[in-house]
């Protein structure tokens, strides 16, 4: 039996990929700070739980020893005081790359992000992103088999992007200022981004290849707005913002407790997440429609979805 190690597991995605990759009958080795937080993780079989509260290369090296794969889907939409671009997407790569070399993998999966690019990417995030992928492809080539992925705004049970515009949706009195109205997207289902993760581990072809991932339609940020409030039969006023007010509303909400739209964030949506090249249709994957899913977990808040679609497999 493979053992694959993830960084970043006790995430979104990474529940969702633990799950999938449990019912292929995959060994998972999940470093997480509070193992005792994601007690739902031990329900998938052959998965253990590391604490671990360093990721420097000795630390990760030790982890990573056996495991065939290692899967890094670490990232961060912000900076804080603690938490800096550059440590967390390109200092980090660096050092899982000098680990899994050191521990003896093979295999090298990275979470990137669409539109990611080192030189001319719109944001911090952005180019900060294109730089560690960049590195792990450059340096990680060396000894390790890398592939890369970079999606579109990422849509499922217990997401942060339908979930968090319906939370904001319900808490609003009637009208709701919408900055950055018509920056597009092409959400795409977190089960194809699993399922393109577990296609590449074991497909030889697809080594050293960067995959775009994207849903099967693209979007403006109105619409997707309107599209939520419509399903959850809230009625408001969606004023669009022009740039100026865009740009206002970043700089103030960047100073607000969690930071929910940053002017950083603000400049990632200049750049349209639209795939040039879907690669899920490259890896044999028919993307997923959002009408298909997010209606069922926006109307059934306690529906988690993160394993129930494993278990009945």
């Amino acid at each position: 039996m493979k053992k694959v190690c993830i960084l970043g597991g006790s995430g979104f995605v990474g529940y969702h990929l633990v799950a999938k990759l449990s019912s292929r009958g995959f060994a998972c080795r999940l470093l997480i700070r509070h193992p005792q937080r994601h007690a739902l993780l031990k329900v998938c079989p052959n998965t253990e739980l590391i604490q671990t509260h360093r990721l420097d290369t000795k630390t990760l090296a030790e982890q990573f020893t056996d495991c065939h794969t290692i899967i890094n889907l670490i990232g961060i939409l912000n900076e804080s005081k603690t938490q800096k671009f550059r440590d967390i997407h390109i200092e980090l790569v660096d050092t899982i790359v000098d680990a899994a070399i050191q521990a003896g993998a093979s295999r090298l999966l990275h979470m990137s992000a669409l539109n990611a690019d080192a030189g001319k990417g719109l944001s911090k995030y952005l180019r900060s992103k294109g730089e560690g992928e960049n590195r792990a492809h450059t340096y990680g080539s060396t000894a390790l088999d890398v592939t890369s992925f970079r999606p579109s705004v990422i849509f499922g049970p217990g997401d942060s992007f339908f979930n968090r515009f319906a939370s904001l949706l319900r808490l609003s009195p009637f009208i709701f200022p919408l900055a950055s109205p018509q920056s597009r997207f092409a959400p795409v289902f977190v089960d194809d981004v699993t399922e393109a993760f577990v296609v590449a581990m074991e497909n030889p072809e697809t080594v050293g290849k960067h995959y775009e991932l994207c849903g099967p339609q693209s979007y403006s940020l109105s619409a997707l707005v309107k599209y939520t409030a419509d399903t959850l039969g809230i009625k408001r006023w969606i004023i669009p913002l022009n740039d100026g007010l865009s740009r206002l509303q970043a700089h103030l909400l960047g100073h607000v407790p969690g930071r929910p739209f940053t002017l950083d964030n603000y400049l990632s949506m200049q750049s349209d997440s639209i795939c040039q090249q879907n690669g899920l249709s490259e890896l044999g994957i028919q993307p997923q429609a959002i009408e298909s899913h997010v209606p069922l977990y926006l109307m059934n808040r306690g529906y988690r979805g993160r394993f129930d679609h494993y278990r009945s497999q």
